[in-house]
């Protein structure tokens, strides 16, 4: 007899909570490998894949798509054989029964039963979570149906009080569509409310909306205005929740300055006509910001609100600021102090890559301690930015645009862009800030002070 053990959603490290189903990488029936990705889950930070840690039969799935669940809520069940799991047949494993797929808090408090074995994990998932089990307790089941014969829905009293909705996309789609849940009577086993039912709710109020009013009664009221809530959750949320928290505890102020980048603009060409890799504009403003905040490290710190103490960080990790499909993340490029413009343009492409394609992982994403914000890219020149919460300060680079300029006496059409500091009021005054902003903005000027203050 196969031995059925639960495979639990671990911890995906720095301090996340829960994550979002996004897609099932295997079905009920697949016979997975150790370590084989089963599902792609949505945190915060980042898309991750998440690997299983035993080989058997997958025989339950906890969760839809689209669906949160908590670290720690069950998230497979897997059939391990006592010998080799890859031969365990689907129909000798218990299956659970389907409240138990479909409601995870449910199915944790039903009687579970012992079971002396032990099976092996590879000890190789992600942050925080070993896969070694203790003896493993088995659920409760019903028999798995006969191939080709779906099995039919166990019947349960249907609960009062809550909404019979199990879906969370159902709940979604009834929130767009402006559908009272609680007025509608589920066609699903027990009364369930499906897609379908919130789907004909809502076309036939809007049809009522639109009928024509019988002659001598008064006209149906307008109906009422469409709204479409989008929830605060993932990436999205961690922004949201991010920078209030920057506007709520950081007393910032900001200060700006118009450059002229003509001649960083030559000097970057002749870098790249020289041969090698190419070098980015983004990696030249990097290299300033590093050498700027050599020279006033007050604003490479952070605040320990609980000590009241100004804390100073000797290594920059610079964190810059990539929109996405899936909204804007700001990766970190490690001890961007260390390296030189090659390397900065490397890693700046790299990570870029990566957020684009959502495989950031969350140590990518963390850890920062300055920002450099190119919100140019978007053909604007100037904004505020708010500042990444715990850091002390963020550099925002608009466009670099042709416009005329006062130069060596004479009106010219010059290379032009603004560059504002946004910073923290309690770890510097205004004369750091200033003389920060003004040093970025002499090397954009006139690359060779880089050089001379290196």
């Amino acid at each position: 007899m196969a031995q059925v053990l639960e495979f639990k959603l671990p911890d995906l490290g720095e301090g996340l909570t829960e994550a979002e189903i996004v897609q099932w990488l295997v079905g009920v029936g697949d016979v997975v490998a150790v370590d084989q990705p089963v599902v792609e889950v949505e945190t915060a930070k980042a898309m991750v894949e998440v690997p299983c840690p035993y080989g058997g039969v997958v025989t339950a799935r906890f969760g839809d798509e689209g669906s949160e669940l908590p670290v720690g809520a069950p998230l497979l069940m897997v059939a391990v054989g006592a010998e080799s799991s890859s031969d365990v047949p689907l129909s000798d494993v218990p299956a659970p029964a389907p409240a138990a797929a479909e409601e995870p808090a449910k199915a944790r408090q039903e009687a579970r039963q012992e079971t002396p074995e032990k099976a092996e994990g590879s000890g190789n998932v992600l942050v925080g979570y070993g896969t070694a089990t203790a003896p493993t307790r088995r659920r409760r089941v019903r028999p798995a149906p006969l191939d080709g014969v779906p099995a039919a829905p166990e019947s349960a009293p249907r609960a009062q009080g809550p909404v019979p909705v199990i879906s969370p996309l159902v709940r979604k789609l009834a929130r767009e569509r402006g559908v009272d849940l609680r007025a509608l009577t589920g066609s699903g086993p027990d009364g369930l409310i499906l897609r379908g039912d919130v789907e004909n709710a809502a076309s036939a109020a809007t049809a009522a909306a639109e009928a024509p009013a019988a002659p001598g009664r008064a006209p149906a009221p307008a109906a009422p205005r469409q709204e479409h809530r989008t929830p605060l959750r993932g990436i999205r949320g961690a922004v949201a929740d991010k920078m209030s928290r920057s506007r709520r505890e950081i007393p910032d102020a900001t200060c700006w300055v118009d450059a002229d980048a003509t001649e960083l603009m030559h000097a970057r060409v002749a870098m790249n006509s020289a041969g090698g890799p190419k070098i980015s504009v983004l990696a030249l403003l990097a290299r300033i910001c590093t050498a700027a905040l050599a020279r006033y490290p007050e604003l490479n710190a952070t605040v320990d609100t609980e000590r009241r103490e100004l804390v100073r960080l000797d290594e920059v990790h610079l964190g810059f600021a990539a929109q996405t499909d899936r909204g804007l993340v700001v990766p970190v490029v490690r001890d961007a102090h260390a390296r030189g413009a090659e390397s900065l343009s490397a890693e700046f492409a790299r990570l870029t890559e990566a957020a684009r394609a959502g495989k950031l992982s969350p140590a990518e994403l963390t850890g920062g301690t300055f920002t450099l914000n190119n919100y140019g890219v978007f053909g604007v020149d100037g904004s505020t930015p708010i500042i990444n919460h715990p850091e002390a300060a963020m550099l925002g680079v608009g466009r670099i645009a042709a416009k005329p300029w006062v130069h060596e006496g004479e009106l010219a059409v010059r290379q032009v862009v603004q560059l504002s500091l946004t910073f923290d009021h309690r770890v510097c005054d205004g004369g750091t800030a200033g003389g920060f902003l003004r040093y970025v903005a002499d090397c954009v000027e006139q690359p060779a002070v880089l050089l001379r203050t290196l």
